[in-house]
């Protein structure tokens, strides 16, 4: 029964697309320069162009060109048509833009037969002059024909590029952001949905509004939306601070297209945005075939994580799918991807999990932020919650440093003691805390793996971070003898550039260990008696307390014994041997010593470095005086034309007093 309706759905949705001749599903512009530094009156800016088609439109150039994954792994060009472009629309004068504008045929990045879906995406380097401040846009004709607002009409996709300073002296780069071409939601059920937004320049205030038709009163002066301009139903509300849209679908017939703008302000008191960016996309609501819940991608990353990766290496990425019913199978994944990055077929890892594995070679012209968003498709046409990763092309993640013996990246490791509290370990670079939950630190045992203590540090107080070390404060009485081990999650340390590129999850026992010393000893002592009336036998026992030889970062311990005297009398004339047995008195001293880090010394060494400063100041500054004086008078009086003047009517008189 499934497999007839999942054949139905494929069914329905590929006649649809057969007769809906309209080809365009929404896209994406934003832009940065290459430097935000101004230098000269010029600026190299580049310009990023994201759209959505319908795959089997049949009249993309070549004709007849219906992608494959094959496409995306060549990046086959998305030719639409020669005469579209991405154009100026207002206050062109103020630039050099190109009058025919720019091409807007992209490279193939996604291509989903289940949905007739094909996405494409271009970067293009200009040189302007910093006076621009112009209305750029893609507008045609041929929404898709089946939508709650505006089918078969016309687009309209705007953006202001605005090279003017910024307060701060500084070039503005405009918002980033993604989304997936279609997001399925359920009919007659509220729906939250979150649009992502992000900014190159991290102190800015980004806020996010509706498209409008109002070219007299909107900040691009220009009809950004054309037909769509307030698609969703009636019911939605936005959240301009967060971009969160709230709405309920009531159809599963139609498509509800979203048009928006993110805009950038200077802070809070600024009314009048820098730059905005276009965002347009679609809903579509769905009868679910079953009752079954539907996937949910797991990992191996969370959901809006940031990742640092390096040009022109290659990496892989798994995305991991969990069902949670019978017979449920996924059949699709509808992704958004960076030119370039490759997807893998789906594969069954388990009877609940499935996978797949993206490859991408990232390249320099790709060194922005790049977002990669997927959700997954099951066989009852239930589709997940939508997953998105951000890399940071050409940024190095602030990994943690493998702790070592002794004296190194992390403290304590060895043999600490019972009342440990303090830890600390240092990351390659500058971090910070994260900028989600669900980023933890677990301190486990090391014979039953359990954890004993666990802080997210999304929020925990005791979890400090400055400059390049963590510091973890606990409140935990530790067990004599017992091993413990630190793990920790993706992102539990991040960069400070951009998103907060995280660092790498930490799952191996062996990375940080470190142990609890234990004091309990004790010892056996045999002696022999004669047979002498009394007999006094002094022992002399040995502590056995062992401290770990490899040190510990935290102090050593400093022990002392007692000796025991055992008083023995025997009990008949005859030689005889008595065995006794003595406990060892051990008597701890509370006092340790503690090891001393570089940075205690530093510390200590700081007033006697600051007195032999000042004392070796005041010894040298009157030589240093005498010395430039004599200096100084030296090069005046050679080059002083009086005194070289003088000279030559001596050597004169000289030479005429010797001639006679």
């Amino acid at each position: 029964m499934k497999a007839f309706l999942y054949f139905s759905f494929l069914v329905l949705l590929t006649l649809y697309d057969v007769i809906d001749g309209a080809h365009f599903r929404g896209g994406i512009i934003s832009w940065r320069p290459l430097n935000p530094k101004p230098f000269g009156t010029t600026a190299k800016i580049l310009i990023h162009q994201r759209y959505f088609w319908n795959r089997g439109w049949g009249y993309f150039e070549p004709t007849n060109f219906v992608c494959t994954e094959a496409d995306v792994a060549a990046q086959t060009p998305i030719n639409v048509n020669p005469n579209d472009n991405l154009t100026c629309l207002q206050n062109c004068p103020s630039s050099t833009y190109p009058s025919p504008g720019l091409s807007v045929s992209t490279k193939t990045t996604d291509c989903q037969q289940l949905i007739e879906s094909l996405a494409g995406e271009t970067y293009v380097k200009l040189t302007l002059p910093l006076t621009t401040s112009i209305t750029i846009g893609y507008q045609s004709n041929q929404w898709m024909s089946n939508l709650a607002e505006g089918g078969n009409g016309d687009w309209s996709i705007v953006n202001r590029l605005n090279l003017g300073l910024r307060p701060d002296g500084y070039i503005n780069s405009s918002p980033v952001t993604n989304t997936l071409p279609v997001i399925f939601y359920l009919i007659n059920t509220p729906i939250v949905h979150i649009v992502q937004m992000a900014d190159n320049d991290p102190s800015d205030i980004l806020r996010c509004r509706w498209s409008n038709a109002n070219s007299a009163s909107n900040y691009n002066q220009e009809d950004e939306c054309k037909g769509i301009c307030y698609g969703p139903p009636l019911s939605y509300t936005l959240t301009e601070s967060n971009c969160t849209l709230s709405f309920i679908l009531t159809s599963a017939i139609t498509y509800y297209p979203v048009a928006l703008q993110i805009e950038d302000f200077y802070d809070s008191t600024y009314t009048t945005p820098m730059s905005s960016v276009p965002i347009q996309f679609l809903f579509r609501g769905y009868i679910p075939s079953s009752s079954c819940t539907a996937p949910s991608i797991i990992g191996v990353r969370p959901n809006r994580a940031c990742i640092g990766v390096p040009i022109n290496i290659t990496f892989s990425e798994t995305i991991i799918v969990e069902t949670h019913c019978p017979g449920q199978t996924i059949v699709d994944f509808i992704t958004a991807s960076p030119y370039g990055m490759t997807h893998s077929p789906i594969t069954q890892i388990s009877t609940s999990k499935w996978t797949m594995i993206l490859t991408w070679t990232p390249e320099a012209l790709q060194a922005v932020p790049q977002t990669f968003c997927a959700a997954a498709l099951d066989n009852s046409n239930l589709q997940s919650a939508p997953w998105c990763v951000t890399y940071l092309v050409n940024y190095t993640a602030p990994d943690l440093v493998q702790p070592k013996y002794v004296q190194h990246s992390a403290s304590p490791v060895g043999t600490v003691f019972q009342n440990e509290s303090r830890f600390t370990i240092e990351a390659k670079g500058p971090v910070g805390r994260p900028t989600r939950n669900g980023t933890n630190i677990y301190f486990k045992e090391a014979d039953t793996n359990a954890t004993v203590l666990k802080y997210d540090a999304g929020y925990a107080s005791n979890i400090i971070y400055t400059g390049n070390v963590i510091v973890i404060i606990t409140n935990y009485t530790w067990t004599p003898g017992k091993f413990y081990y630190v793990t920790m999650d993706s992102g539990f340390s991040s960069g400070q550039e951009f998103c907060h590129a995280e660092s790498e999850s930490i799952s191996d026992p062996s990375y940080w260990r470190f142990n609890i010393w234990d004091p309990a000893v004790s010892s056996t002592t045999t002696t022999t008696t004669t047979p002498f009336t009394t007999v006094t036998v002094t022992t002399k026992p040995t502590s056995t307390t062992s401290i770990n030889t490899l040190l510990t970062t935290t102090g050593i311990v400093i022990t002392t014994t007692t000796p025991v005297t055992t008083t023995v009398t025997p009990t008949t004339s005859a030689s005889s041997t008595t065995t006794t047995t003595g406990s060892t008195a051990l008597v701890s001293v509370s006092d340790t010593i503690g090891a001393i880090n570089p940075q205690d010394i530093e510390r200590l060494c700081q007033q006697p470095i600051l007195i032999m400063n000042i004392v070796m100041m005041l010894i040298c500054m009157p030589i240093y005086t005498l010395v430039m004086y004599a200096g100084f008078t030296k090069f005046s009086n050679m080059f002083n034309p009086v005194y070289i003047n003088a000279k030559r009517r001596h050597d004169i008189q000289m030479k005429r007093i010797l001639q006679y």
